[in-house]
């Protein structure tokens, strides 16, 4: 592991363990794959076995296997998350990237969601998160070095309807990215988060009407093509390296230039 202070080689993640939620989605685990090629070991959290497999296959195909630990667990139980996650820096050595990825997007009208269905959607959203910052909290401040990314949506820029909860639970999170920002900079700890536009995975299978929400997208984005995992990777590796250290607190909209604000 590099420590504090010592510049990796630039695109490179070699020794920094990277904790994962979500890492076997449809944008998960192709950017999975991308730090496990910079270098990286990944604990990949996620709750769908055959999601699970199929990075396992992945990881394996790309000769990272040994540094691809794979962990099955459900973010709403955020008292065994806190064990697991308790244990699984102990057998890492701590975690120095925190991606908080996964989510949950039920949609319907506003008036129809359950306070428990809110609660549960903020709880797997945004709590799950909190868990996992903790988990990570005390090895960053000890080496002096961590990055912490939170996944925001394109939807904050209020262009949905019948997203009320999971709205809300990215506004928690940007929140998050500015508050722990100034509170752990000190500690050579940056949080940021990014904002991704309409790509192509399974949340866009909510929508009805699949050719028009394609023309939908493409409409009001300025770069005329959808989004790649790639281009999402890009971004993360970007902000987990040493060269985006002077960069805290900052959302990123990596959309097409759909949102402009």
């Amino acid at each position: 592991m590099s420590a504090a202070g010592t510049m990796t080689p630039r695109g490179r993640l070699d020794g920094r363990c990277v904790l994962y939620t979500g890492a076997a989605g449809g944008l998960g685990l192709p950017t999975t794959l991308a730090f496990l090629a910079a270098g990286a070991r990944v604990v990949a959290i996620d709750n769908d076995p055959n999601k699970l497999g199929a990075l396992d296959a992945a990881a394996h195909a790309a000769g990272a296997l040994d540094r691809l630990v794979l962990a099955s667990l459900d973010l709403s139980d955020l008292a065994t998350l806190q064990t697991r996650l308790a244990r699984l820096s102990t057998e890492a050595g701590g975690f120095d990237v925190v991606i908080n990825n996964a989510a949950i997007y039920p949609s319907k009208p506003f008036e129809d969601y359950t306070i428990e269905e809110m609660q549960r959607v903020q709880r797997i959203n945004v709590d799950a998160g909190i868990v996992c910052v903790q988990a990570a909290l005390p090895h960053m401040r000890g080496q002096g070095w961590g990055r912490i990314l939170n996944i925001a949506s394109v939807t904050l820029s209020g262009g949905w309807a019948l997203l009320a909860p999971y709205v809300q639970s990215k506004g928690a999170l940007l929140g998050l990215t500015r508050a722990w920002a100034r509170e752990f900079g000190e500690h050579g700890i940056t949080v940021n988060a990014l904002a991704p536009g309409a790509f192509p995975t399974d949340a866009e299978k909510i929508h009805p009407d699949p050719e028009g929400y394609q023309r939908y997208v493409l409409d009001r984005q300025a770069v005329k093509r959808r989004g790649t995992p790639q281009d999402i990777a890009a971004a993360l590796l970007f902000f987990a390296s040493d060269e985006a250290g002077f960069i805290t607190g900052q959302m990123l909209n990596v959309d097409g230039g759909w949102w402009m604000g």
